[in-house]
């Protein structure tokens, strides 16, 4: 199970927290020298990697990796030579699917990716100006035509609720439309202030106000409610997938699955130690944190009870929260149903 971190972006989104730069005048060297330093961190893991082969999957996110001409992918892939993947993910900006076309596309499927996670984040051009998007909802929609023409049977969309200038009408458009062109999976996230982000400046400047709890508990209830009604499988908190089309990458790490995770700020963890490198590009370093037991049972609860398959009863002091709807049993488990999901943080906070 690996995640390799592209840390490359064109523009950068007003929410966005992750590591990225720019590539600059010179893309192609600077992601051909990325590459090659992924690739010799990779050649240095080859024990750990094997170690983590219980789930086979391949994740490339970011950053933008659809950014990367082919030719890196390639090279990439020739440093894991642990395929076929039972999953192949890789995350895509629509605009950069539909400027590259179906020779790019076409490449992909021969590489052996199964699954793009295409970053719509809404359906309303206004919106999308607002977040920086480099695509329109036109262009989104271009792209996902575009993929499946190419052939792919497995596409996840990402959008976002909870803005304070997102009203609730527009948010059910977002939600109906996305559900017209019937991926297999959509995530979902709440607007966050992140670190660093220029919505975090925004904020401090008092150029944005966020949102309240009532308008975010009521764009994620719509939410709950009409792919509920569309067929989808509501997994975990942010998730949602036709029956068997659940992310198997993301779903392990909520089990807390080991896996390695390669690149400048990319996280790994072997069931007992968590590692991540540093944030640079170039020599990026690791550093560690070793788990104590209550780190792991805390980190169990935490990351179980954002399923809906729970965690183990025996792990928590239920009772009172049984009582009131916070959580419901099935069998052995305890797990919190869907209508307690959106405030699913403060009643884990009560448990740990």
């Amino acid at each position: 199970m690996i995640y390799v971190h592209i840390p490359f972006c064109r523009s950068f989104c007003t929410y966005c927290g992750f590591y990225s730069e720019v590539a600059g005048s010179c893309p192609q060297t600077r992601y051909e020298e990325y590459i090659r330093t992924v690739c010799e961190e990779a050649a240095g893991r080859r024990d750990e990697i094997a170690r983590t082969r219980d789930v086979n999957t391949l994740y490339i996110g970011g950053g933008t990796p659809s950014v990367l001409p082919l030719s890196c992918l390639q090279t990439l892939l020739e440093a894991l030579p642990y395929g076929p993947w039972e999953e192949f993910t890789l995350e895509a900006n629509p605009e950069d699917i539909c400027e590259k076309g179906m020779p790019y596309l076409q490449g992909l499927r021969k590489l052996g990716v199964t699954r793009v996670s295409l970053g719509f984040q809404s359906f309303d051009d206004g919106i999308l100006r607002w977040m920086n998007r480099r695509h329109t909802a036109a262009r989104a929609r271009d792209a996902f035509a575009l993929l499946r023409e190419a052939g792919f049977d497995n596409i996840s969309i990402d959008l976002i609720f909870g803005l304070s200038n997102l009203d609730h009408a527009c948010w059910e458009d977002t939600v109906r439309q996305a559900l017209a062109l019937r991926p297999e999976h959509i995530s979902a996230y709440q607007l966050s202030i992140e670190e660093g982000s220029a919505l975090e400046a925004q904020v401090a400047g008092g150029k944005y106000r966020e949102a309240s709890e009532s308008h975010c508990r009521a764009q994620y209830d719509v939410l709950c409610h009409l792919l509920g009604e569309a067929g989808y499988h509501h997994y975990e908190v942010s998730n949602f997938a036709l029956p068997g089309f659940e992310a198997r990458h993301n779903a392990a790490y909520w089990r807390r699955v080991p896996y390695v995770g390669l690149g400048a700020a990319a996280h790994s963890f072997d069931g007992r130690c968590r590692r991540w490198n540093t944030s640079q590009i170039a020599d990026y370093h690791a550093e560690y944190e070793v788990l104590s037991e209550d780190n792991a049972r805390v980190e169990t609860i935490m990351l179980g009870l954002r399923t809906d398959v729970g965690i183990e009863a025996s792990l928590v002091d239920a009772g009172p929260l049984l009582a009131e709807g916070a959580l419901v049993r099935c069998g052995d488990r305890v797990r919190i149903p869907e209508d307690h999901f959106f405030v699913s943080d403060d009643i884990i906070r009560q448990l740990i």
